[in-house]
């Protein structure tokens, strides 16, 4: 696992505020103090199979599968295509700590995309003019859902993802001080509703369940959560919930409670590509 400290702003039009204007609570600024310091661990091969309990057996599996010809090279299998994706914390009525995520369309007008009709985080593929991760997260986080990039502070990112469509995808981790200065103006276009999660969740067996799925081939277990709040009833999966799991982990530091005996689809892909 690596987390790699960010910039706190990208430039004068960005927004940026003093780290002392923009934390309104304790537990805020001391989660600004812990990427801070935060210094990047070991490979991922060790310091993150042991974070997300999964059973070394299922990795060993797959860096067998390294010679065999099912397995794709690291040109055909990691897409050059990048994108970034908001995990915007604040402190709200569901919890210490929550997240919002959105809902993408699903009518017969929705934009055809993967993610139609599924929960995301807000985020997209980065653009010309994007100067970082951070820039095209906090762009892509305006334009979905109206959220400022002045209201936020960067304080990191995670180490890229990759979706099922081979896309790179990075977390970009920002925080908001005050929530009631975020009034949500949802892109109807990209989006249909927006809810906040409580990021603990993410650590918890309640609501969890992993299911096994197939990539070329090779096996693998898919995390989803069932989430019901005021807003309705949520179901959040695939990469989204890896993502989750994984900031969850970094934040709170522990694992989670629940464990399963294959790897997912980010052990699986980083296993095959980062061993010669």
């Amino acid at each position: 696992m690596a987390l790699n400290a960010a910039s706190t702003c990208l430039n004068g039009e960005m927004g940026c505020q003093n780290q002392e204007n923009w934390g309104s609570t304790e537990t805020l600024r001391s989660l600004a103090k812990q990427f801070e310091l935060y210094k990047a661990a070991g490979s991922v091969n060790d310091e993150e199979t042991d974070h997300e309990n999964i059973n070394d057996d299922g990795i060993t599996e797959c860096l067998a599968a390294k010679s065999d010809h099912r397995y794709c090279s690291n040109s055909d299998s990691v897409d050059s295509r990048r994108a970034a994706v908001l995990i915007c914390l604040f402190e709200g009525r569901q919890g210490p700590l929550c997240v919002p995520c959105l809902i993408r369309p699903s009518g017969p007008n929705a934009v055809l995309t993967p993610q139609r009709g599924e929960v995301a985080l807000p985020g997209g593929k980065m653009e010309e003019g994007d100067v970082d991760d951070s820039a095209t997260a906090l762009r892509e986080a305006m334009e979905e859902i109206g959220l400022d990039p002045g209201l936020v502070q960067v304080v990191g990112t995670l180490e890229p993802f990759i979706s099922q469509h081979l896309l790179s995808v990075v977390p970009v981790v920002a925080l908001l001080g005050r929530m009631g200065d975020f009034e949500p103006k949802i892109n109807t276009d990209e989006v249909d509703a927006i809810f906040d999660v409580p990021l603990q969740m993410f650590l918890e067996e309640d609501g969890h369940r992993c299911e096994e799925r197939e990539w070329r081939g090779w096996k693998y277990g898919l995390h989803l959560f069932d989430y019901e709040s005021e807003q309705g009833a949520f179901l959040i999966w695939g990469l989204t919930a890896s993502i989750l799991i994984r900031a969850a982990t970094v934040i709170y530091q522990r694992p989670p409670s629940f464990t399963h005996h294959l790897p997912d689809f980010q052990h699986l892909q980083r296993a095959f590509n980062t061993m010669p």
